[in-house]
C-alpha cells in the first residue's frame, strides 16, 4: 500500500508541477460544473434544446469572464453581469429583424466592450459578458416573444455559475496561493532531479539534458512569478507576503546557481551562464573533471539525491532523525573546512548544494512553519539564526513600498482606446464580408476578429494569433464532422461531449491557442447537431468565416492606429533595461554600505518586464517568420537579458543579507564596479529610445582586476565577495554583448559574453 501511495503522490506532484496552482484544472472544472448544473436545472424545468444551448453558453461566459482574485469582487461582478447579459439579450432580440440597426448596435457594443478594459478586471468581465451574450442571441436566433424564457434561462445560468463558483469549486486567494506553493516545491524537486541527470549525462546526451535544465529552470521561475502575483491577496499581512517572497526567491536563485555550478564541475572549462538561457548555445568542453563512479562523483550525486529528498518531503512526513541528519550534512558545506578535497569548480558545486539546502530550509520554515530543532548541528543553528535576523528585517521593512506608477497615457495613446477603434473597424469589415459569405452566420467572422485582439498588443501578435486560430479551426472541423456523425440524435450524449470539449478548451487555453480553437470548433459541430442545423457545409463555412475574421483583424491592426511589433518590442526592451539598471545600482549601493531598499521587489519588477518583452518578441521568434536573422537576434537578446536578470537577482539576494548578516560585510570598493554597468545600460537604453547619447559602451579590464589594482588583497574563491564580483563580471560582459546587436558603439577590446 505504501508503494501505491508513493506512486499516487508522485504522479499528483508531477501533475501539480505541470499546472501551477491547478489554475487550469480549476478553471475547466468550474466551467464544466456551471454548465452541467445549468443543464440539469433547465432539464427539470422542461425547457427546449435551444434554451438549454443558450443556458449552457451563458453559464460558460458567466464563469470564465470573471478573473478577479478576491471572492467579494467576484460576487459583485457576477451580480452586475446579469443585468448586462439581460440587456444584451434584449437588444439582440429587439433588433433580430432589423439588419442595419442590429449591425450598428453590435459595433457599438463591441467598441464599448473593448474600451471597458481600461476599468480593470471588472470592466473587462462586464464587457466580455455583454459581447458574448449578444453573440448567444445571434446563435440561437432570439426573438421578442422568446424573451421571457430567455431571461429566465440567463438567470438560471448566472445562479448556477454562482453556486459552482462559491460552493462546489471555490476559488479563494489563500487556496490558490497554497496550491502555487505546492507547485513551486514540486517544480523545485523536478529541477534538482534534472541536476542529477546532468551529473550522469554522457557527452552525447548533454544537449538534451541542458534542454531539460533550461525548461525546468524556466518553469520554476514561472511558478515563482505566479506566487508573486498572488501574495498581496493570499497572505494576511505585508510582512508575511515579504517573508514568503524572500524564501521563494532564495530557493529559485540557489537552484539556478546550483545548475550552473554543476555544469562547471563536470566540464573542463568554466561555462558561460548564457548556456542556461539560449537554446543551442555553445557548450563548454565536455571532458569531465569528475571521474564517473569516483569518490567525489559518488558523494556529489548522493548529496544531490539528499537535496531532492529535502525538497520533496513535507513537514508532516518528517519522522525520526534521518532527515535532520541529511539536512545537517548538506548545510555543513557552507563551512570551508567541511568541503571535500577537490578542484575549485567541484568545491563550488558542494558550496552550491550547501546554499541550496539553506534555501530549502528557509522555504520549509516559510511554508510549513516552525520545526523540531533538537537535532540541529551548529551549521543548522547558524542558518536558523540568519533566518530569524532576516525575518525581523522583513517585518520592520513592511509597508515601505511606494505606490505603482499609473499609466498617464490619454486619448488614442491609451491601449484600450486604440484597441477599441481597431476592433470596431475590423468587426465592421467582418460584418460586411461575412454577410457575403452567409447572411445567417456572418457573426463567426466578427467573433474571430474580436478574439484575435484579446490579450494582444501588436500587429505581429495579432497575425500569429489569427494563424493559430485558423489552424485550430481546420482541425476542429474534421473532429466536428466525426463527432456529429457519432452522436446522431442522442441529445445527452452530445451535451456530454460538449462538456468534454469545453473542459479541453479551458485546460489547454494557456498552453496552445491552436489547441483551444480546435476544441471550440469541435464543440460547435456538436451544438449545431443539437440545434438540428448541422451539415458539412456549415462547418466549411466556419473555416471561411474564421479566415475572413482573422484577415479583417489583421487589416485593421495594420491600418488603424497600428502598433508595429518593432515599436512594441523596443518599448518593452527599454523598460527591461531601466529595471535592470535599477536593480544593479541599488544592489551595488547596498553591497557598498548604502541604505537598505526592497531589492527583491525591484528584481521582481525586472522579471515582470522581462516576461512582457519575451511575449512581445514571440512574433519575431515564431517558426513561421521568414526573417531568420532577425529571429536569431531576438532570441540572442532575450537570452542575454535573462542571463543579466539571473545575475541581478543573485546580487539582490546577497545584498539584502548585508544589513543583518554576520558573515557578509559591505565593501565600498564595489561602488566602482556598478558605475560602469549603470552607464553602459544608460547608453543602450538611450539608443533604444532613439535619444541622443554621447559616449560609447565601455569594455575593458575585468571588474576583479579593477578592484585588485589598488593594493587590495587577493580574492579567494568561495568567499561572498568573490561570488559578488563574479556576478558583476558576468553582468558587465553580457551588457556589452547586448550593445553589439543593437549597434551601440563599444569602446575598448572586443569583449562580450564569455566564460
Amino acid at each position: 500500500m505504501s508503494a501505491i501511495r508513493r506512486a499516487v503522490t508522485g504522479t499528483w506532484d508531477r501533475f501539480a508541477a505541470s499546472d501551477p496552482g491547478l489554475l487550469r484544472l480549476m478553471a475547466g472544472l468550474r466551467t464544466v460544473g456551471a454548465i452541467l448544473v445549468t443543464l440539469v436545472v433547465l432539464a427539470l424545468l422542461h425547457t427546449g434544446v435551444t434554451l438549454m444551448v443558450a443556458g449552457a453558453m451563458t453559464a460558460m461566459v458567466a464563469t470564465f469572464a470573471i478573473r478577479e482574485k478576491e471572492v467579494r469582487g467576484q460576487a459583485i461582478t457576477l451580480a452586475l453581469g446579469l443585468p448586462v447579459a439581460l440587456a444584451a439579450m434584449t437588444l439582440g432580440a429587439l433588433l433580430h429583424a432589423n439588419v442595419v440597426a442590429g449591425d450598428l448596435s453590435f459595433l457599438a457594443l463591441i467598441f464599448g466592450a473593448v474600451y471597458s478594459r481600461r476599468f480593470g478586471d471588472r470592466g473587462t468581465a462586464l464587457g466580455l459578458i455583454g459581447f458574448q451574450v449578444y453573440f448567444v442571441s445571434l446563435f440561437v436566433r432570439a426573438t421578442v416573444p422568446a424573451l421571457p424564457q430567455l431571461a429566465l434561462t440567463l438567470a438560471v445560468a448566472f445562479a448556477c455559475s454562482a453556486v459552482v463558483r462559491f460552493t462546489v469549486v471555490p476559488e479563494t486567494p489563500q487556496r490558490t496561493l497554497a496550491r502555487l506553493r505546492a507547485a513551486f516545491r514540486a517544480r523545485l524537486a523536478q529541477l534538482v532531479a534534472t541536476h542529477l541527470a546532468l551529473m550522469d549525462a554522457e557527452p552525447g546526451q548533454l544537449d538534451d539534458v541542458l534542454d531539460d535544465l533550461r525548461r525546468d529552470t524556466a518553469r520554476l521561475h514561472e511558478a515563482a512569478l505566479m506566487i508573486q502575483g498572488r501574495l498581496e491577496e493570499g497572505t494576511p499581512d505585508e510582512a508575511t507576503a515579504g517573508l514568503l517572497q524572500r524564501r521563494v526567491a532564495d530557493a529559485e536563485i540557489a537552484a539556478e546557481r546550483l545548475g550552473m555550478l554543476l555544469l562547471n564541475a563536470r566540464s573542463a572549462e568554466r561555462a558561460d551562464t548564457l548556456t542556461l538561457h539560449l537554446p543551442h548555445a555553445a557548450l563548454p568542453t565536455t571532458t569531465s573533471v569528475l571521474e564517473t563512479g569516483g569518490d567525489v562523483h559518488t558523494r556529489l550525486r548522493r548529496d544531490l539525491e539528499a537535496l531532492n529528498l529535502l525538497v520533496a518531503r513535507r513537514a508532516p512526513d518528517d519522522r525520526g532523525t534521518a532527515l535532520a541528519h541529511v539536512r545537517n550534512r548538506l548545510l555543513g558545506y557552507r563551512d570551508e573546512d567541511k568541503l571535500p578535497p577537490a578542484s575549485p569548480a567541484v568545491q563550488d558545486a558542494f558550496r552550491g548544494i550547501g546554499e541550496a539546502a539553506r534555501a530549502v530550509l528557509g522555504l520549509r520554515l516559510a511554508l510549513d512553519g516552525p520545526q523540531d530543532e533538537s537535532d540541529d548541528s551548529p551549521a543548522t543553528t547558524r542558518s536558523r539564526e540568519e533566518f530569524d535576523a532576516e525575518d525581523l528585517a522583513i517585518v520592520a521593512g513592511a509597508g515601505e513600498d511606494g505606490d505603482e506608477p499609473e499609466d498617464d497615457r490619454t486619448g488614442l495613446e491609451r491601449p484600450t482606446t486604440r484597441a477599441a477603434f481597431q476592433v470596431a473597424v475590423g468587426s465592421a469589415l467582418a460584418i460586411v464580408g461575412g454577410e457575403f459569405l452567409s447572411s445567417q452566420r456572418w457573426y463567426w467572422a466578427v467573433l474571430t476578429c474580436w478574439v484575435v485582439f484579446l490579450n494582444t498588443s501588436s500587429t505581429g501578435e495579432i497575425l500569429v494569433k489569427g494563424y493559430r486560430r485558423l489552424v485550430g479551426t481546420v482541425f476542429g472541423v474534421v473532429a466536428g464532422v466525426g463527432l456529429a456523425g457519432l452522436v446522431g440524435n442522442h441529445t445527452w450524449t452530445a451535451f456530454a461531449l460538449v462538456l468534454v470539449c469545453i473542459f479541453g478548451m479551458f485546460f489547454t487555453a494557456p498552453l496552445s491557442y491552436a489547441l483551444m480553437s480546435f476544441f471550440v470548433t469541435a464543440m460547435l459541430g456538436l451544438l449545431y447537431t443539437l440545434l438540428d442545423t448541422y451539415s458539412l457545409s456549415v462547418l466549411v463555412l466556419r473555416i471561411e468565416e474564421t479566415a475572413l475574421g482573422a484577415a479583417c483583424g489583421i487589416i485593421a491592426a495594420m491600418l488603424v492606429l497600428p502598433v508595429h511589433t518593432d515599436r512594441r518590442t523596443d518599448e518593452h526592451l527599454d523598460t527591461v533595461l531601466v529595471r535592470l539598471r535599477e536593480v544593479v545600482a541599488a544592489a551595488v549601493e547596498q553591497l557598498s554600505g548604502g541604505p537598505a531598499v526592497d531589492l527583491l521587489g525591484l528584481a521582481r519588477d525586472l522579471d515582470t518586464a522581462l516576461d512582457e518583452l519575451r511575449a512581445s518578441t514571440r512574433p519575431l521568434t515564431h517558426p513561421i517568420t521568414p526573417l531568420r536573422v532577425r529571429r536569431q537576434t531576438a532570441q540572442y537578446l532575450v537570452a542575454l537579458l535573462e542571463t543579466c536578470a539571473y545575475h541581478a537577482r543573485s546580487l539582490a539576494a546577497t545584498a539584502e543579507l548585508v544589513p543583518y548578516s554576520r558573515t557578509i560585510a559591505a565593501d565600498p570598493r564595489l561602488s566602482l564596479a556598478g558605475k560602469r554597468i549603470a552607464r553602459n545600460l544608460d547608453l543602450i537604453a538611450a539608443r533604444v529610445r532613439d535619444e541622443p547619447a554621447e559616449g560609447e559602451v565601455e569594455a575593458g579590464a575585468s571588474i576583479a582586476a579593477m578592484l585588485e589594482a589598488s593594493d587590495s588583497p587577493a580574492l579567494r574563491s568561495g568567499t561572498v565577495t568573490f561570488r559578488v564580483l563574479r556576478h558583476l563580471q558576468r553582468l558587465d560582459e553580457n551588457v556589452v554583448g547586448i550593445a553589439r546587436p543593437l549597434d551601440v558603439p563599444v569602446a575598448g577590446r572586443n569583449a562580450g559574453p564569455r566564460a
